[in-house]
């Protein structure tokens, strides 16, 4: 007899299926305590691995060797190299907009110049060009110029920062940053919407470019992949409000008033954990060691400590510690990238690793090879309230 995983009432109804089991992820998992993991790693143990190591622990299932990582990263570089096409197209698309419309689009017209139509070789191949494409997408809507030739034998993300115009940046506080950004954001189980979109949209057989493409749109929304870019900026409106007196008492002050008017407070909470997220953990720590009189740093620090104070007074509060966003865009503006309108397509370069990964597993490898049916949930009827 079949075990029962979960009974289904009306009260879970319109919930947006949160904590509904639906299907397995082999490549992450997140305990509500003890936080995230690849494989059977914590993310916090691998948060400094060089990337292309936690691409190959998400895409093969292992850990390598030195000498399959090194293999695995020439592979890699061999398909990093975008045809010219896809640039010349990119810099014909509008430029109005937030930039992930754009990033969006540029899947589409990778996959149409790129695209094998085949699962396995259209994951490595989208993956190894997705620095190129990122580069290509904010140079051109920043209006920084045209990318500079790809260097894919740099690194994966030492070619990302080489292709990249930023005013005024030094390469090696990006590339170190950028490093453990990327790691720290290349998977996250397998229903946060993202994932569970673009897998959703693979079931119907949609290619690759285009499942990711649809993966990337849904990214975007403020509830989910934008929320670095609301974070940041909501910080900086603190920064602005408090002037100089960037104190313990005065934050907690403006935070109380904040919340009696029923504003957000960006950068707390997450749907799974009920503990401090370990992303946010290591990049804290980050941030203390590389950046510690760095302005918004030093409030982030203290936003730390009082937003889980005032958040715990309130009981339908399950969650009142920092996630990953109320760092990162701290992090990322410090090292010298204070673009936060860019920060979700820096999310959606690392977390197409994890997507595409599961993707294949879902289309591949799933029931002997054969894949997963498509998605097809049940909707109840229910009429309309009467507006009579």
């Amino acid at each position: 007899m079949a075990k029962v995983l979960f009974e289904v009432t009306e009260e879970n109804l319109d919930t947006g299926l949160r904590g509904y089991p639906v299907g397995y992820c082999t490549t992450s998992t997140v305990d509500p305590i003890k936080g995230l993991f690849y494989l059977n790693f914590p993310v916090a143990e691998i948060a400094y691995w060089e990337p292309e190591r936690a691409i190959h622990l998400l895409y093969t299932g292992k850990d390598g060797t030195k000498e399959e990582i090194e293999k695995f990263s020439e592979q890699l570089h061999k398909a990093a190299v975008c045809s010219p096409k896809v640039a010349d197209h990119i810099r014909k698309l509008p430029r109005d907009g937030h930039p992930m419309q754009l990033f969006c689009a540029a899947l589409f017209v990778c996959g149409m110049i790129e695209g094998k139509n085949d699962y396995r070789a259209d994951c490595l191949s989208l993956i190894a060009k997705i620095p190129e494409i990122a580069a290509a997408v904010i140079n051109y809507h920043a209006g920084w110029g045209e990318s500079k030739p790809s260097q894919p034998e740099k690194g994966y993300i030492e070619n990302f920062v080489h292709m990249l115009n930023v005013p005024n940046a030094v390469p090696e506080e990006l590339t170190e940053v950028f490093k453990t950004f990327a790691v720290l954001h290349m998977d996250h189980g397998g229903g946060n919407l993202s994932t569970f979109v673009g897998k959703a949209i693979a079931s119907g057989l949609q290619d690759m470019y285009g499942s990711i493409a649809g993966a990337m749109s849904a990214l975007a929304g403020p509830r989910h992949g934008k929320a670095n870019q609301d974070s940041l900026e909501f910080v900086e409106s603190l920064q602005k409000e408090l002037k100089k007196d960037v104190s313990p008492e005065k934050v907690e002050a403006l935070i109380r008033e904040k919340l009696a008017k029923n504003e957000l407070l960006f950068g707390f909470g997450h749907a799974v954990l009920r503990v401090e997220d370990p992303r946010a953990t290591v990049l804290y720590e980050l941030a203390e060691r590389k950046y510690p009189d760095y302005p918004l740093v030093k409030l982030t620090k203290i936003l730390r400590t009082v937003g889980p104070k005032v958040l715990a007074e309130n009981p339908k509060i399950s969650n009142p510690y920092p996630n990953v966003d109320a760092i990162s865009g701290t992090v990322l503006s410090a090292a010298g990238f204070p673009y936060p309108a860019y920060f979700t397509i820096l999310f959606g370069l690392a977390r197409i690793v994890g997507i595409s990964a599961q993707i294949v597993q879902e289309r591949c490898v799933a029931r002997d090879g054969k894949g997963l049916p498509i998605v097809r949930p049940k909707y109840l009827f229910k009429a309309p309230p009467s507006t009579s």
